[in-house]
């Protein structure tokens, strides 16, 4: 007999049956732990986290018998420390991928055209209209390009932008630049969008030489991680009016009340949802049933996460 714990109940009435001699249980990381049964605690090999609950990892100490985790969030540098020894993490690669880069496309177009000045307008009765920045025709770099990075691109070129690719590596091949060469290539940048993940190599990657690169009105946009850009020195350029910016996650997170970057002019700030559109859900459940089925298989998982050194 094989234990499985899920997210969902019920998945099996979508989408078929669970293979034989398989167990699933669900818990949603919201319930107490006390509605699952010790034994079945006991028993659980593969365990699907919640996603977005954010001390889930406490049932880490109740399973025993784990050896697999699937985590549905593509960045996993806070749980890979938390995991005993032995136990194997798998990602949720390509579960955001459309749901962010669509973020990240209406926040550079929200930005660009200027839409939280018309919805401002619209509220005070006013009718003031002018001529706005355009997607259309400018640069857009997008820093840390992979799965999402690709993504957005795509949607980047049916709006007309030419797009600048940079990642860890260069891959000429491919016509990927390395961070290294950011110094040069920022200056001829409009847009510059971080897609990058939380490590120590990426951690306020972004900084002040970066952002300083960057020419007059240019937009910073973050839809990966807060602390790969340097809060204090993006505030300081947008507060002198010389650099706009458009984040979905922040440094630090949530980010408090009185924080000045909320009241920064040309800023615009959303909290850390552009993963979480209606699109999830079914690939994320497509993702644990194959997940599930393979468990039982005895198959390799997808989407491993090679451990720490």
């Amino acid at each position: 007999m094989t234990d499985v714990l899920i997210p969902w109940p019920q998945l099996d009435e979508r989408h078929g049956p669970w293979p034989d001699g398989t167990r699933v249980h669900a818990w949603d990381g919201r319930t107490p732990v006390e509605r699952l049964s010790a034994d079945a605690l006991d028993a659980v090999g593969l365990w699907v986290m919640p996603y977005a609950v954010a001390d889930a990892h406490r049932l880490l100490a109740r399973l025993p018998r784990l050896r697999a985790v699937q985590s549905l969030s593509a960045g996993v540098e806070k749980l890979q420390p938390l995991l005993p020894d032995g136990v194997a993490l798998h990602n949720g690669r390509g579960l955001h991928d459309a749901s962010t880069a669509e973020h990240a496309l209406g926040l550079i177009l929200a930005a660009q055209r200027e839409l939280p000045r018309w919805v401002a307008d619209q509220g005070a009765g006013r009718w003031a209209p002018h001529f706005t920045r355009s997607l259309a025709d400018s640069r857009v770099a997008i820093v840390g390009y992979g799965s999402i990075g690709e993504a957005l691109e795509r949607r980047l070129l049916a709006c007309e932008a030419e797009v600048v690719r940079v990642a860890r590596r260069a891959r000429p091949e491919h016509h990927v630049h390395a961070v290294e060469e950011l110094p040069r290539l920022l200056p001829e940048v409009d847009i510059a969008v971080l897609t990058l993940p939380e490590t120590p190599a990426t951690t306020g990657l972004f900084g002040a030489r970066e952002l300083a690169a960057l020419p007059d009105g240019a937009l910073v946009v973050n839809v990966g991680r807060g602390r790969t850009l340097d809060t204090a020195a993006l505030l300081a350029e947008a507060t002198a009016g010389r650099l706009r910016a458009a984040l979905d996650v922040t440094d630090p997170e949530p980010l408090p009340a009185d924080h000045p970057l909320r009241r920064a002019p040309g800023v615009l700030l959303t909290p850390h949802i552009g993963g979480g559109a209606a699109s999830f859900r079914p690939r994320a459940e497509r993702l644990v049933v194959e997940q599930v089925r393979r468990w039982a298989a005895g198959e390799e998982l997808l989407n491993p996460v090679p451990a720490q050194g």
